[in-house]
């Protein structure tokens, strides 16, 4: 394979392996006991031209720690358009950079967009679920296998985000999907029962690539962001998505359970937050963590940033007054980072820590992000632990002490790559001890690739 999307940490790999008993470097924690799972891509033929890391099958990386040792286990999520493509050897669809669309008598129903799973997994009543924002989930069994797609009973009308919103207290899954035709945006309620109880067409100007929001214990938060989907111009063979910052970009609230008529917009300068950290209600006051730029590449090749427009994203607080109808933006972050995680018993409630992914240089490079920071939103300490020349590291996972109280009682999970680009480690960090670096480091017997995102799963549920 050639190309700048299956080069270094996100080259391929060719085949699903199962390791136990990987050695351990240092000491795992008594009380990590679990598994971290991320998804991402993973193509498994040779790409069409235009080929773009988006559009990789996706393979889900399984690392667990249980009472007898470390364990690994990777599996292609084998969706209805791979599946296809197994039958006759080769890659059938085009991408987000070349709408080549197969033959409907090879496709039949699937069309010519495939569903690659490649984003999230997430788990809800039981159910492993692989995302891609374009598509249905994609059910997987705890052992990684691909069951197929689920539209909730014949309720869930169009896609389901990547990013779902799991509330701790209430066991509901909060989702939404947008589209580039027609309603542009549907919002979703999962009942902690796994029943879709709720959905909502929600009202925009224009069709726009919404990849994230954020849910409190009360408000659904939506941030339209000036990525515009311009069909024409993909048909004709441009980008799918054009920045356009005149059109400024809007923050929506509404209360969860409602019909949506108490939704409010505010506007505020243009900016695009891809992910959202945590966000809670406090009286009147909705408060918002992301990971905001004030400009969006889209073609990293052809396209001119302003100059005096800094592109990265810094980890940013939006507070939203609905008594006065007004919301700010104030930056936080010190260095540009991204993928931003919390303990997930505090999503939609308030939160004092937060851990990202970042630049420790203070300049954004991609997805070679350099270190992770823990910020304290109360001392305003941003406390950074670089992993070293040349070694990257993915998204993080924050797994929960068992025997701890304290918000920040737990351990921090990661990949991190050599300098090389060809070997890979998963690492633990003290959530408590950020600075002292990894406390435990499980040398992996293969590369594992550069990957989106995961999730830290608990023994059972």
């Amino acid at each position: 394979m050639n190309g700048e999307y299956v080069e270094g940490v996100l080259e391929p790999v060719t085949d699903e392996l199962d390791f136990e008993n990987l050695p351990v470097e240092g000491e795992i924690p008594a009380g990590l006991r679990g598994s971290y799972l991320r998804n991402g891509p993973n193509p498994a033929f040779q790409p069409k031209d235009g080929y773009h890391a988006w559009d990789g099958d996706g393979m889900i990386h399984a690392i667990t720690f249980g009472g007898t040792g470390v364990s690994y286990r990777n599996r292609w999520v084998v969706t209805e358009g791979l599946a296809l493509e197994h039958e006759v050897g080769r890659a059938l669809f085009g991408g987000i950079n070349n709408r080549e669309d197969p033959s409907p008598e090879i496709t039949g129903s699937l069309g010519g967009i495939k569903n690659v799973a490649n984003t999230n997994i997430v788990r809800h009543c039981g159910r492993y679920l692989a995302l891609w924002e374009a598509g249905r989930p994609t059910v997987l069994t705890d052992d990684l296998e691909t069951l197929g797609t689920d539209d909730f009973a014949g309720k869930l009308t169009g896609p389901m985000s990547a990013h779902p919103k799991l509330d701790p207290e209430t066991g509901e899954m909060l989702f939404f999907g947008y589209a580039p035709f027609p309603p542009y945006l549907r919002y979703h309620e999962v009942n902690a029962q796994g029943k879709l109880e709720r959905s909502l067409e929600i009202d925009l100007p224009g069709p726009v690539m919404m990849h994230d929001f954020a849910v409190t214990s009360e408000h659904v938060v939506f941030i339209d962001g000036p990525a515009v989907f311009d069909i024409q111009a993909f048909a004709a063979g441009g980008p799918m998505i054009k920045w356009k910052p005149e059109l400024g970009t809007r923050v929506g609230v509404m209360r969860r359970g409602g019909d949506g008529s108490d939704l409010r917009w505010f506007e505020i300068d243009p900016c695009y937050v891809f992910h959202t950290v945590n966000a809670w209600t406090s009286g009147s006051t909705v408060t918002v963590l992301g990971a905001s730029a004030d400009w969006l590449v889209i073609d990293y090749k052809n396209e001119t940033v302003p100059d005096g427009v800094d592109p990265s994203g810094y980890l940013s607080e939006f507070t939203i007054d609905l008594e006065k109808g007004t919301c700010s933006k104030r930056r936080i972050g010190e260095l540009p980072g991204e993928f931003g995680k919390i303990p997930d018993a505090r999503i939609g409630l308030e939160t004092r820590y937060s851990y990202l992914s970042t630049f420790s240089t203070g300049v954004e490079a991609g997805i070679s992000f350099d270190s992770m920071t823990k910020y304290d939103r109360k001392t305003g300490e941003q406390i950074l632990y670089g992993f070293g020349p040349g070694r990257t590291c993915g998204e993080c996972a924050f797994a929960p002490d068992p025997n701890g109280n304290a918000e920040d009682d737990g351990w921090l999970v990661n990949w991190v790559y050599g300098a090389d680009g060809r070997t890979t480690e998963f690492v633990v960090l003290d959530a408590r001890d950020v600075a002292s670096g990894p406390i435990a480091r499980i040398p992996m017997p293969r590369r594992v690739p550069f990957g989106f995102h995961g999730n830290w799963f608990e023994p059972g549920g």
